[in-house]
């Protein structure tokens, strides 16, 4: 009994501090931070015996005094849109990897494209001091954010840009890019091509949209409303729209789809088709390549380096006005994209 006494069991919540650590290696309690904190002052045999008695104790150093002193936590966080969707896998790698370079630690989570989540996400990371902030919005109103923006969290949005505030951003140029995606179309002969894409109120699909109808405006082609769908991504919605624009005399002999997510319905749709009918999409997708599925390609890993840089060039220092920083997409042609209009539809 009395030996269980002087070596309780560990158990969850109850760890070790400083003070366990002096004790077991027989120091002061001063000595220990000093070994802790690398400071000078401390013999090689006292520290030899101070890192054995934190070894055997399983220490490790609470930095929240130090965030007090210092006012920085070293640590930055990412909100997605959704953690599941495989764009924001290497988005969130190239982020990471910046913070690392930067001695930093990233801590993510996904708003799910809500915008109160998004909101109790961002004062939930903001409450816990980190340094700056990586945001995918959700929501089009970030005012709620200027008050941590003046405290000095550097904040940098991405994909997206932030609503009703100046602050930085990094996008892809999702209008150009559907642009030309539509253009290869028409280039390929299509004059009946159906548009499928993300919620309206969503910066990329208001923007590859407007893109769409440029590039049918320039080719003189009207665009007839039954061609254009607008909403969710489920896979029931996207199919439902698919099928209806393919539907009847006058359907459509070509689609673009807005994001990934349509493009995988898309091609699902398209394969249980007696003819084939040509696709091209916004963002890859895996086994693009294998499918030959022609994609207007955007780079997630520099969308995601090139904000975390732009954030800690902030964090050190580094001012000026709200940059804008727009990346070019690229068509990558497999296939899909150059097949013809069937001969009955000129």
């Amino acid at each position: 009994m009395a030996e269980n006494a002087r070596h309780p069991e560990h158990r969850y919540g109850n760890r070790p501090t400083m003070k366990d650590v002096a004790a077991r290696a027989g120091v002061g309690l001063k000595t220990v931070s000093r070994v802790v904190n690398g400071e000078p002052g401390v013999t090689p045999d006292t520290e030899r015996r101070v890192q054995e008695a934190i070894e055997a104790l399983g220490f490790r150093r609470n930095d929240s005094a130090r965030v007090l002193r210092k006012g920085r936590t070293a640590s930055i966080g990412l909100v997605l849109e959704d953690l599941a969707d495989p764009f924001y896998g290497p988005l969130s790698r190239a982020v990471e990897e910046v913070a690392r370079e930067h001695g930093a630690l990233l801590i993510n989570g996904s708003s799910a494209e809500d915008a109160d989540r998004e909101q109790e996400l961002v004062l939930a990371f903001c409450a816990r001091r980190v340094d700056g902030l990586i945001v995918i919005p959700a929501g089009s109103d970030h005012r709620y954010l200027e008050p941590e923006i003046k405290a000095g969290v550097a904040t940098v949005f991405v994909d997206r840009p932030a609503g009703q505030i100046e602050a930085d951003v990094v996008l892809s140029d999702s209008f150009g890019g559907a642009r030309a995606g539509v253009a290869h179309l028409i280039a390929h002969g299509h004059r009946r091509i159906g548009f499928i894409g993300d919620q309206p109120r969503i910066h990329t699909a208001t923007e590859r949209l407007r893109g769409y109808h440029a590039a049918m405006a320039e080719a003189g082609l009207s665009v007839d409303d039954s061609w254009v769908s607008l909403g969710s991504t489920s896979p029931e919605r996207v199919r439902g729209a698919a099928e209806s624009m393919l539907a009847g005399p006058d359907a459509v002999t070509a689609l673009f789809a807005g994001n990934n997510r349509v493009t995988v319905t898309a091609v699902r749709v398209l394969a249980g088709r007696p003819h084939p009918v040509a696709l091209v999409g916004f963002d890859d997708i895996e086994l693009a390549d294998l499918l030959g599925i022609t994609v207007i390609s955007q780079d997630a890993a520099t969308l995601g380096r090139t904000a975390a840089e732009l954030l800690f060039r902030r964090l050190d220092g580094v001012g000026g006005v709200p940059a804008r920083v727009e990346l070019p997409t690229v068509l990558v042609q497999r296939g899909s994209g150059e097949l013809p209009p069937p001969p009955t539809h000129g």
